[in-house]
């Protein structure tokens, strides 16, 4: 099994100065508001950089936390050791400014032999897209941070917001594709509005140098003005990963409407990847087009 090194430019700023974001990642108390719920860090090299618990993935008690920091060079970087997945590896943290109180976060993770797990390199990333999430939320303060628990075996994304519309209205922004170029980055929606009929967004991205098609989702339930349910290909086209399910569901407060979304399915928990970040992107922007039409 060869070795591994993954690297993660974020690609968005942190709004907070470099020194602030060196402190997120070394105040043990802000770790365990957005990162672990058990943390204990020595900050020097050679010091404790451990933590563990439900939101670690890998690492469920304090016994299997042998993390230390390799290099310690505040507010620019920091390394820390982490054995996972049965394999020793290397974590790198780099952290520049970018302009007035921004800054930019690169993660680097070396693998001297990359897990004999399935989906191993899928798995590194989408570990990192949720913890840089994370990080990005608790600097802006915000509430929403999403940390699974990686001892459920049905982990769910939900998210809910209260819209200044009606019902018609909401709905019409998920079933229109003219609506749906409004809050979703789709060139081409195509939504066939029958259980059984095509949802498309018409999307494609780079995976791995690689343009990929987002896969067509399939209506699985359809209640005009109340529910949406439709599958979820895997985001990076592995035709071998079962597909997910989003639900849609709105309820009508007199004028006003409540959107659910529910995104469940994933096969393992570290799958939920950076969707709890992306998705309530886009029930905010559903808010904005159905309030506007």
């Amino acid at each position: 099994m060869e070795g591994y090194v993954y690297e993660y430019a974020v690609p968005f700023e942190y709004p907070a100065s470099q020194e602030d974001v060196f402190a997120a990642l070394t105040d043990p108390e802000a770790l365990k508001t957005w990162f672990a719920e058990h943390v204990t860090v020595e900050p020097q090299t050679g010091g404790a950089y451990r933590f563990w618990g439900k939101h670690t993935y890998g690492t469920p008690s304090e016994a299997d936390a042998s993390q230390a920091i390799t290099a310690f060079d505040p507010p620019n970087s920091l390394s820390f050791t982490w054995h996972i997945e049965g394999q020793d590896s290397e974590v790198t943290w780099v952290v520049k400014p970018e302009g007035d109180n921004t800054s930019k976060i690169t993660v680097r993770h070396e693998f001297d032999q990359l897990p004999a797990i399935g989906r191993a390199k899928e798995m590194i990333d989408d570990l990192w897209r949720f913890h840089t999430g994370n990080l990005a939320f608790y600097l802006m303060g915000d509430q929403k941070i999403f940390r699974p628990d990686f001892d459920d075996p049905s982990p769910i994304v939900r998210h809910e917001i209260d819209i200044d519309a009606p019902p018609e209205k909401v709905f019409k922004a998920l079933m229109e594709p003219e609506q749906i170029k409004q809050w979703f980055p789709a060139p081409e929606p195509v939504v066939d509005p029958k259980v059984g009929g095509e949802y498309s967004f018409g999307f494609t991205y780079e995976v791995d140098g690689e343009t990929v098609p987002m896969p067509s989702m399939t209506i699985l339930e359809l209640v005009e003005n109340q529910t949406l349910t439709m599958t979820w290909g895997d985001w990076r086209g592995d035709p071998n990963v079962p597909d997910q399910k989003i639900k849609w569901t709105l309820i009508d407060l007199g004028g006003r409407t409540r959107l659910l979304l529910e995104h469940s399915g994933f096969v393992r928990t570290v799958d939920v990847s950076d969707y709890p970040f992306g998705w309530l992107e886009f029930v905010q922007a559903i808010k904005s087009v159905s309030e506007a039409l």
